[in-house]
């Protein structure tokens, strides 16, 4: 490609037109010449009237002010109303940021986050106390720790310990019910600390350091597991953070220079990661209250999944890179980054493209969900500093509910621009028969290490190595032996995975108690290294190897017991639990909504259902409706009571009906072949006011489309989002896509949606999207509205019927497929987004 090309320079214009121009390109010319000179000939009349008539050129310059303020006014006018609109269309987000700059409690941006201003009575009540004990725990413990920890602290002292007399503040709390087994209650706090401590220490006679005053901000979660029934109820509590807390301070003495712009970001993490080594994820402080209840258990628990995020790809990023001093805009070179907790990776960077393909997989050990969420990052690498393009923020307990999201996700704190992404929830398995190893680099188990204590450690190479080596004899080596005390730390290695423990210092027999995690990509093949080390030296104090095929063999895949270490001392061990579990991704099957004398019988092909009587007993009617996908695993035996038949539904809605197309006895009859099927449990077909095109006489014997009667498997699956607007009393219908529809021709079907909220079943209330043609995976993206209060909406159903455009000149039905959702199943103060499975009454679906 040319240079000329690339600057995005007009091509030169083909030889095959000498004169440049064709016959249109010159009319377009022409036309546009003769509106300029119109315009010119409207300016300029007034001013050459003004002229002829001799009056002053005042006149023009107040006619010109006053069209000046009245185009102002029109603008500022039309300003206000786009204004209106727009927050009419998208209130729930507008009032989101306006409470986030407000610094609302959380209870006022959630609604599953309730007040606690009792909790906070109670730390106000009891905060003095607390400052007696972290008095006596600072003085007590902390500071011979510190002592001990250099020889430039053994004089360190605490001089003055205030708490102060403003307690944490916690502005909502969560309680987690629905999503956990019957064992365990977790509460999640939000907590705010703006505190007035002042304490002040010692490091040396002239030297004192100290603080005054901190601010603290973060979630704080609360386990209490498990529920016994005895006292005291719990047998312990688990506290940690799930993410990473705000932390600001203010320094005083020596330690006053760490305020500096330079330094004060430093001090601020290390404490930050101090507290992050105790109290947040996957660290955590545990207070058993039960002697059964072992801490290491309670510590340390499996994680509860893996989550596999494929970034696939971005649109509409906004352009970063400029030109001619920012006159000429380019475009960008995006990367994402994605954190869960303190892990993170970095995609590669795409250069000069708004709209990027990456293709890339990172996993994830996940050791809350719901609570730990998914950071996406977007942003425009530069030689100096990297331009941000956008976040998105994903709660894994999202991903652990659906088992899996392929989405196009709205990037926030930015113009435009979307990343779409695949995610995939891994459960946890002890089955060897489900392990499947892969080639694509993939992992297909997960390893987790649990490192108690070492014993016995020799102080360094020549305790176990002078019987090999020519030197000194044992005698002599013992008395010219160091003394020095020994720091140790332990490696753990899996092929390119490499972590380490903290280092131990000034002993022979540490104490770890830490766990870590691996990913496992072949578990006939790959090998657990462990190695003990000698900190300052690097060098080495015992190995361990363990092959992950033994972990198959095992009862539960664990091993928990102490080995024996190598190239060590005689009596040197190591005390670990080892636990492999395997990497399995469970689907949801989707709830079928069928009528009853459908679900019972099995059956090989499609084939019409005959209609049932009418039931004229109003106690024996049941409600209709439609469960989501997401909130079932499997696809019961038995349909749920809460689908009927359309004769039942015919008696319960016959109020509402001002005509009648058919007589009771038409409605009664059975058709006997699929060319003569007649959709009587459709509640789709009570549109008594719609002409032919948006639904189908009753009496006519229309079949389906040879497509549909041969179509093998579901009829597809449709995104809706319910939702009730309370301020404008709308209740709001989102047609978001839908997916694997039948396709009616080669190329696919013309496909759209068509919406009654039942029983309005008029021209006037009903809803329609436009067609999207030649697809089986149509994306609508469009907003409905029906003007009913909140209290009628919750006895509503919405008919929702997803329409072939092409059948309108055959003899053929247009349905290919039809829902029928109960609206007072639905929490539409919460809103919901859910797929729903489609069926055709009639038919039945081939398993």
């Amino acid at each position: 490609m040319s240079a000329a090309a690339s600057e995005g320079q007009v091509p030169p214009i083909s030889a095959g037109d000498p004169e440049g121009l064709s016959a249109k390109d010159v009319s377009q010319l022409i036309m546009e010449f003769l509106m300029f000179m119109m315009r010119a000939i409207v300016l300029c009349y007034p001013v050459y009237l003004t002229g002829s008539l001799g009056l002053s050129i005042s006149w023009i310059l107040l006619s010109m002010v006053m069209w000046t303020m009245w185009k102002n006014n029109r603008r500022w006018k039309d300003q206000r109303i786009d204004t209106a609109i727009d927050f009419l269309e998208n209130e729930k987000h507008v009032i989101n940021t306006e409470l986030k700059a407000m610094n609302m409690p959380a209870w006022i941006h959630f609604a599953d986050v309730e007040k606690a201003a009792w909790i906070n009575k109670i730390l106000q009540q009891a905060w003095p106390f607390f400052g007696m004990y972290m008095e006596k725990l600072l003085i007590d413990n902390i500071q011979p720790t510190v002592r001990t920890s250099s020889s430039h602290l053994k004089t360190f002292t605490f001089t003055k310990v205030h708490m102060g007399q403003n307690a944490p503040t916690i502005t909502g709390v969560r309680v987690y019910t629905h999503e956990l087994e019957t064992k365990e209650v977790i509460l999640d706090f939000n907590i705010i600390y703006d505190a007035d401590v002042d304490i002040d220490a010692d490091v040396k006679p002239a030297i004192k350091v100290g603080v005054k005053g901190l601010q603290l901000q973060g979630m704080l979660r609360v386990i209490l597991e498990p529920l016994i029934g005895q006292s005291p109820l719990v047998g312990g509590v688990t506290m940690f953070f799930i993410r990473r807390p705000a932390l600001q301070l203010n320094w005083t003495g020596m330690s006053n220079v760490l305020d500096g712009p330079g330094l004060n970001h430093f001090s601020e993490s290390a404490i930050v990661d101090i507290i992050a080594s105790l109290m947040v994820l996957p660290n955590r402080m545990c207070i058993p209250l039960i002697d059964q209840v072992k801490v290491d258990q309670m510590k340390f628990p499996l994680p509860r999944g893996v989550v596999r995020v494929h970034v696939l790809e971005a649109r509409d990023l906004v352009a970063k890179d400029t030109y001619m001093m920012g006159l000429v805009k380019g475009k960008s070179d995006p990367y994402t980054v994605l954190r869960v907790g303190n892990k993170q990776f970095k995609t590669k960077t795409i250069k000069e493209t708004l709209n990027p393909r990456w293709n890339e997989v990172y996993e994830f050990v996940i050791h809350e969900a719901p609570g730990q969420e998914l950071e996406v990052e977007l942003y425009d690498e530069d030689t100096d500093a990297d331009d941000f393009l956008g976040r998105y923020s994903l709660d894994c307990g999202d991903v652990r509910k659906n088992r899996e999201l392929d989405e196009w996700f709205t990037l926030e704190d930015i113009e435009t621009g979307q990343i779409h992404m695949k995610l995939q929830w891994f459960s946890l398995h002890t089955n060897p028969a489900l392990l499947k190893e892969t080639r694509d680099g993939l992992a297909c188990a997960m390893l987790a290490v649990y490192l108690d204590s070492a014993s016995n450690l020799p102080k360094d190479q020549r305790e176990f190595t002078h019987n090999e080596k020519h030197g000194k004899p044992p005698k002599e080596s013992r008395l010219t032996r160091r003394t020095n005390d020994l720091n140790s730390y332990v490696e753990f290695t899996i092929d390119q995975q490499s972590q380490k423990t903290k280092v131990v210092l000034a002993s022979k027999d540490p104490t770890y108690d830490e766990c870590f995690t691996f990913f496992v990509h072949s578990v006939n093949n790959q090998v657990l290294n462990v190695e003990v080390k000698e900190h300052e030296k690097k060098s080495s104090l015992g190995k361990l190897t363990l092959p992950l095929v033994r972990l198959l063999n095992v009862s539960d895949m664990t091993l928990d017991q102490r080995f024996q270490l190598e190239r060590s001392g005689a009596n040197s061990h190591i005390k670990m639990k080892a636990v492999l579990r395997i990497l399995t991704l469970e689907k949801l099957e989707p709830k079928v909504v069928a009528p009853p004398n459908q679900a019972k019988e099995k059956v090989s092909s499609p084939t019409p259902v005959p209609a049932q009587p009418a039931q004229s007993n109003a106690k024996e009617k049941v409600p209709v409706s439609s469960a989501p996908l997401s909130r079932t695993q499997t696809v019961p035996a038995p349909v749920p009571s809460s689908v009927s038949s359309y004769n039942e539904l015919q008696a319960e809605y016959t109020p509402y009906r001002r005509s009648t197309f058919v007589g009771t006895e038409a409605l009664r009859s059975t058709p006997s072949t699929p060319s003569q099927m007649r959709r009587y449990d459709s509640h789709s077909l009570l549109s008594e006011n719609s002409i032919a095109s948006s639904r189908f006489d009753l009496t006519d014997n229309v079949p389906y489309p040879e497509a549909v009667l041969n179509h093998q498997g579901s009829f597809g699956q449709i995104q809706l989002t319910l939702r009730y607007a309370t301020l404008r009393k709308r209740l709001i219908v989102i047609v978001s896509c839908c997916k694997d529809l039948v396709s009616c021709s080669e190329s696919g079907s013309d496909t759209y949606v068509r919406i009654y909220l039942l029983p309005d079943q008029t021209w006037k209330h009903r809803k329609r999207t436009p067609v999207k043609k030649k697809t089986v995976d149509p994306v609508f993206n469009e907003t409905f509205e029906f003007a009913v209060s909140m209290e009628e909406a919750r006895t509503r159903k919405l008919d929702v019927a997803v329409k072939n455009n092409k059948m309108l000149h055959k003899r053929e039905r247009k349905e290919i497929g039809m829902v029928l959702i109960d609206m007072s199943e639905i929490d539409l103060i919460k809103g919901s987004t859910e797929w729903y499975e489609l069926t055709l009454p009639g038919l039945k679906k081939i398993n």
